[in-house]
């Protein structure tokens, strides 16, 4: 029984089982609220906190179509160093950065949660 519903035979353990999955899931997304600390580098941290305040990665493609190299830039324009492609491989598995519609890669709401908090010195 799923909130009230009864589904005879079979089914229902199949139904109930996607349906905890599921919830189980949506417990654990950044929109939820629901935010646990995550171990970042020193590194991280600095592309994260330069990808929060407006910057962008641009990533360039091998012949076979897979990411080659990667620059990441500040929102003023400057090249930040410390992105290497490893780096950058490694934020992109984690989820903390992606790309919509072949752009440039910028932080998600999870990269945003997980980086801390630091003093802008303009």
């Amino acid at each position: 029984m799923l909130a009230g519903i009864v589904i005879p035979g079979p089914a229902s353990r199949i139904v109930a089982a996607h349906f905890w999955a599921f919830a189980a899931v949506m417990a654990l997304t950044p929109c939820s609220g629901l935010t646990f600390p995550m171990n970042i580098s020193k590194l991280e941290q600095r592309v994260l906190h330069a990808l929060a305040q407006g910057g962008r990665i641009v990533h360039r493609r091998d012949d076979d179509g897979r990411i080659a190299a990667v620059d990441c830039f500040t929102r003023e324009g400057y090249v930040l160093s410390d992105c290497t492609l490893s780096l950058f491989q490694r934020l992109r598995r984690r989820g903390l950065i992606a790309s919509s519609g072949g752009g440039p890669y910028r932080a998600t709401r999870l990269g945003l949660a997980s980086v801390r908090a630091q003093p802008d010195n303009r």
